[in-house]
This record gives structure tokens, sequence and C-alpha cells, in this order.
């Protein structure tokens, strides 16, 4: 689902909380997760990067090495959850992660360790991808593109009540085992991210603007 299907799931999800603390005041947990990936997730809204990044070659990047992701592991968000909930805890929590600030040259660059590849990385900037028709978080799935607050929410109260997650590289190779148990023609259609001709498309049309780049 690209970005625009999301516009009433805020406003919804707010007035669900107020409903919910209308009739149990003092007495509910609100947790608000951010992106949940991993294995089992059927959006590929994080599964992409670890399948691309193991097929190698030259991979188009989005934006810029330091912008800012987020998201979590739905083993990570459920442990914790049942934690919070066998403890009686009460409040509202941000639930995302990875405990400290990652930016997404980081993130594709621990993929790509996790998994032995041999790709490299050619970073192509907002601007050029929006000419291109390439969306951010669903053609480049995680990356929030110019809305890179949304990648900066608070968790230090969840972190506070014992919120930890898993290894970068154990998501990206649970997700890539779990991907390819899928039947053949699951794992021929991606729900997220660039198909293989569009990217090299992309990738072409930036050369021709910018001339010969060194990949990463």
């Amino acid at each position: 689902m690209r970005a625009s299907g999301y516009k009433t799931y805020g406003p919804l999800k707010g007035l669900s909380e107020k409903e919910a603390e209308k009739w149990f005041p003092k007495k509910t947990l609100i947790i608000r997760p951010g992106l949940i990936v991993g294995p089992g997730d059927e959006t590929d809204r994080f599964t992409y990067w670890p399948v691309r990044i193991e097929r190698g070659g030259e991979v188009l990047a989005p934006g810029a090495s330091p912008d800012p992701v987020q998201f979590i592991d739905a083993r990570d968000l459920a442990e914790w959850t049942i934690r919070m909930v066998e403890n009686r805890e009460t409040g509202i929590y941000n639930a995302t992660g990875p405990a400290k600030p990652l930016g997404i040259g980081d993130m594709l660059g621990e993929i790509k360790t996790a998994l032995g590849s041999n790709a490299n990385f050619t970073w192509v900037n907002a601007e050029f991808l929006k000419q291109q028709s390439v969306q951010a978080w669903s053609d480049m799935p995680v990356w929030a593109g110019d809305e890179l607050g949304l990648a900066r929410t608070k968790i230090s109260r969840a972190l506070a009540k014992g919120l930890t997650f898993r290894p970068l590289a154990d998501t990206a190779r649970n997700t890539l085992a779990w991907f390819k148990s899928q039947s053949q023609d699951r794992q021929a259609h991606l729900k997220a991210g660039l198909t293989p001709e569009h990217e090299a498309q992309v990738l072409a049309a930036w050369r021709k603007q910018t001339g010969p780049t060194k990949p990463e």
C-alpha cells in the first residue's frame, strides 16, 4: 500500500485510543508500534531489502546514507507486549527500534554483511527519485523520504520498560529464509520495492544525468 493509503490510519487510531481510555480510565496500555518487520510479514515492506541485496549487483539506494530509519521485529514487539501485560503496565508507549539511531546506509550495509552478498549501492537523491516516480516507503521500503521525522520517533519510555531488540542480522536472515519458503509465484511478486526492470531504468537514467559513479 502506498503512503496515501494511510491518510485515515492515524486519526482512526487516535479515536480508538480515546475510546479505550474513556471506558477504561487509567487502566489502558496503548502501544504505538512503528514499522513491524520480520518473517511472516506479507507486506514485504522490509523483506524487499534482504531479497534484493542477496541477489547482489548494483542496488539502487534511496536518499542519503545517514537518512534515519526505524522498524521493529514482530517477535521483539510481541515478547515485550506480553511482558507489559503480565506486569499490568499502563500508559502510552512508542514501540519501534533500534535502540540507537540508525541510518539507511548502515541498515543496508548490515544486511549485506549478514547475507554475505556482493551487492554494491548506488545512492540516488530524493529529488531525482521523485522525478522517476519512485516513492518512499512503497517503492523504497523503510525509507521515509522527505518525511524523515517519521523515523525519529522517541522510544525512551519503552526502553525504560525493557523493550529490547534482536540483531538486525538475525531479522534479515530469518526474513529471507521465510520468504524463500514461500511458493515460487509468491517469491516472483514482491509487494513492495522496485521490480528489477524499473530499478535498472532508474539507475540508467541516473547515470545519464550524473555520469559514471562509483557504487559503494
